[in-house]
């Protein structure tokens, strides 16, 4: 098969690489190229995808484009109709994802609970309803232009410290040539944050669905600031009570938005019940990793099955996956990186099987003129351990292991993803009736 990746950062590297071992044919474009140089010297990079449309075309069924990012749905949707098969999301998946209000409003029309969000896009006003309203709040900014490190989970029960946040925000903004942004405010909800996601056909939705437990800041404890992600447990086990109560209900929306992809709805769950907290419409980074880890279909069978809508189940490994996110100073930031880490040697233990490999998803590297593989890109995301097992404990242990195989100098991960769902989280769920086994 061909396969054409589109995006700004080479973020599904690690798929490409996988796809080209595999046999078929990858090119990507990375519109940032020049200053991640992601994956040189390990994969074909090209300056233009319009370029490579017409080798997608003569593969004819065996030519998948594949989109990374949230903000290219018009596009696809434009492709789609040219006749490309285009793995991604939709222009409705875009704005689910980068309009939070947007979002939130179309949680509630498909008939879920949702926390009370208040958008806004000047912050006077913003800090005048949070005086006349004291509570936790928080806050979240619109787009995939700003970084996560940028949203603040309140932690006052006044608010107070929302509002000294934004009161400095067009400042901050402005010092990262932001001048004008809209956010929301979202009314706080203490419970077990809980991930939900599923591929969809443009029609219905795959089955199993998965369930994921995030960490995302970037110390051991939930301390430090927010990353994106620092690593995730997750399973395909015993999910289809809490998605037939949540996600199942958007298959409508999704299809008549012409959605294809994969989508994920992060909760929080407590004993009123379950809350949407938003939408990523796109692949998850290290989410795709880690799924891999447990998906018995390799991509080209997975993406066939979505594509020709050539039945609605595929087969997965029992147990939990566990993904450690390894990174380098000065991540989750861009500042500084060239100079503190930017082409640091990254190796192995030379012991670890084939088997032990292949559960190393990398991000942002490259190979030097000498072929050593080396740190790459603006943040110093290296990449993910993964470790499967039976049990959670056992999942844990076996991404552990191989995280402290792993040399860069300097390298840095938590070593708590999956303790918080492991003993509390999970009890919580089986107590209010969403787990069974």
């Amino acid at each position: 098969m061909r396969f054409l990746g589109i995006g700004h950062s080479g973020d599904l590297g690690d798929m490409y690489l996988r796809l080209r071992t595999a046999g078929h044919e990858v090119r990507f474009y990375c519109r940032d190229f020049d200053e991640h140089g992601v994956m040189d010297g390990m994969l074909t990079r090209v300056d233009d995808y319009r370029t490579e449309l017409d080798w997608i075309r003569n593969a004819g069924e065996d030519g998948v484009i594949v989109f990374e990012t949230a903000e290219h749905g018009a596009l696809q949707e434009e492709l789609r109709r040219d006749g490309f098969q285009v793995i991604g999301g939709s222009a409705l998946g875009d704005r689910l994802e980068n309009d939070r209000a947007f979002g939130q409003s179309a949680l509630s029309e498909m008939g879920l609970q949702t926390a009370r969000t208040h958008a806004f896009d000047d912050y006077e006003r913003a800090i005048t309803f949070v005086r006349a309203n004291p509570r936790r709040y928080v806050f979240k900014l619109d787009g995939s232009e700003t970084a996560s490190s940028r949203n603040y989970v309140g932690a006052a029960p006044d608010g107070s410290d929302i509002i000294a946040l934004l009161a400095g925000q067009p400042a901050r903004l402005a010092n990262i040539d932001i001048t004008h942004s809209s956010f929301v405010l979202m009314e706080y909800i203490e419970g077990v944050e809980t991930g939900l996601g599923a591929y969809f056909n443009g029609t219905e939705f795959l089955r199993p669905a998965c369930l994921d437990w995030e960490h995302k800041r970037l110390f051991p404890g939930d301390l430090g600031e927010l990353t994106g992600e620092m690593g995730t447990l997750l399973t395909y086990d015993d999910t289809d009570r809490l998605f037939d109560l949540t996600l199942a209900r958007l298959a409508p929306l999704l299809r008549e938005g012409g959605y294809l992809g994969y989508i994920n709805l992060n909760t929080i769950i407590n004993e009123q019940g379950i809350w949407p907290l938003e939408l990523t419409c796109r692949f998850g980074y290290p989410g795709f990793a880690i799924l891999d880890a447990l998906q018995v279909e390799g991509w080209p069978s997975l993406f066939k099955r979505i594509l020709r809508k050539d039945g609605l189940r595929f087969e997965t490994t029992p147990g939990f996956a566990c993904g450690v996110v390894l990174t380098v100073p000065p991540f989750p930031y861009r500042y500084g990186y060239r100079e503190l880490s930017r082409g640091l040697p990254v190796s192995w233990d030379p012991m670890l099987t084939p088997e032990e490999l292949d559960r190393i998803h990398f991000s942002e590297v490259a190979r030097d003129a000498q072929g050593q593989l080396v740190t790459s890109g603006i943040t110093g995301y290296i990449g993910v351990a993964t470790g499967t097992g039976p049990t959670i404990i056992a999942a844990q242990q076996s991404a552990y292991a191989l995280a402290r195989r792993i040399y860069v100098p300097n390298l840095r991960y938590r070593i708590d993803i999956g303790d918080a769902f492991r003993d509390r989280g999970q009890s919580v769920l089986r107590k209010l009736g969403y787990l069974t086994a």
